[in-house]
């Protein structure tokens, strides 16, 4: 594991040493919402591992500029095989599974509605791995989130749709465990790494795995456009390089069961996006949801758990 030097230290004070920490939170929310709205304008043009091999690629591309420019050095051994591994799991696999269970028709409400149990499942990591102290708080804003995003998403749910099957089912739940062992990975062996540096290992082991999943089952296809080329710069710009930071900070600073609790205010916000974005309704029970996450999300990490309040 790399050690962190006065060099890096001043670098990380300079980089958000103008944002106050509790902000960070929100902002994350915020932007990690629009990562739903950027696929919505994408995935009709483009298929979804090469899309997303692309989106890795351009990223790891500025990234890797900007670090020679600034002259920060890579790490090597253990280190970049762990960081790689985070990016395998958090960006490649979740995103590429939760990508095809949609593509391959199941409903996005639904595929949500099983990703919103990650906070759940990375507590339960969290306390069984990293040995974070799990209070009854904790579980009672994890229990109250999961039936919050249950009423935001009851609405879009189609139970009926041909999409609804095993393989969907199961493309889901594999993206549920991808992002909650990524998570406990990061904490456990990258959060002492340069987050330019540790960052753009992670999209070579994102790029890897979508790499290997396109060459497999696509034809490496794209139908140029104005919406798909927006998107790309959107989830490139803001997602991957803006977004992840932030959590990549967070998880640092953080203990990992408070930070998976944000995860449930994901849904509520991209569904008010896309009432105002795409005209989507929104009905008196989906706001009720939205109350009832804000809940979970302070009673269990009102203060954030262990943030520290000084920069790293």
């Amino acid at each position: 594991m790399c050690v962190r030097t006065d060099e890096d230290s001043n670098r990380y004070q300079k980089v958000y040493g103008l944002m106050p920490i509790r902000l960070i939170p929100t902002l994350f929310v915020l932007l990690w919402a629009t990562g739903f709205i950027g696929a919505r304008y994408a995935m009709p043009y483009a298929e979804p591992f090469y899309f997303l091999l692309v989106r890795f690629a351009i990223a790891g591309f500025i990234l890797t500029a900007f670090a020679l420019a600034t002259g920060r050095r890579f790490p090597n051994g253990k280190t970049a095989i762990h960081a790689m591994i985070t990016g395998a799991l958090i960006h490649g696999a979740y995103l590429s599974a939760v990508f095809w269970a949609i593509h391959n028709g199941l409903p996005a409400g639904m595929s949500a509605l099983i990703v919103g149990i990650q906070p759940i499942l990375t507590t339960l990591l969290a306390g069984a791995v990293l040995k974070e102290k799990i209070y009854p708080r904790h579980w009672l804003g994890l229990i109250l989130g999961l039936a919050g995003v249950a009423l935001v998403l009851f609405p879009k749910l189609h139970l009926g749709a041909m999409g609804i099957n095993s393989a969907t089912i199961a493309a889901s739940f594999v993206a549920v465990f991808c992002v909650s062992a990524g998570t406990i990975w990061q904490k456990k062996t990258g959060t002492a790494t340069d987050m330019v540096t540790g960052t753009t290992l992670q999209y070579a082991g994102a790029c890897i795995v979508t790499a290997i999943l396109s060459l497999a089952f696509e034809h490496q296809q794209f139908e140029p456009n104005g919406e798909l080329y927006f998107a790309m710069a959107w989830l490139v710009i803001v997602l991957s390089i803006g977004a992840i930071f932030l959590l990549m900070r967070l998880i640092r600073d953080g203990a990992v069961n408070s930070i998976a609790s944000l995860f449930y205010l994901i849904p509520a916000v991209t569904a008010i996006m896309a009432n105002v974005l795409f005209g989507e309704e929104l009905h008196g029970i989906q706001y009720i949801g939205m109350v009832l996450v804000a809940a979970a999300v302070w009673v269990s990490n009102s203060q954030l758990g262990t943030l520290r309040r000084a920069s790293a």
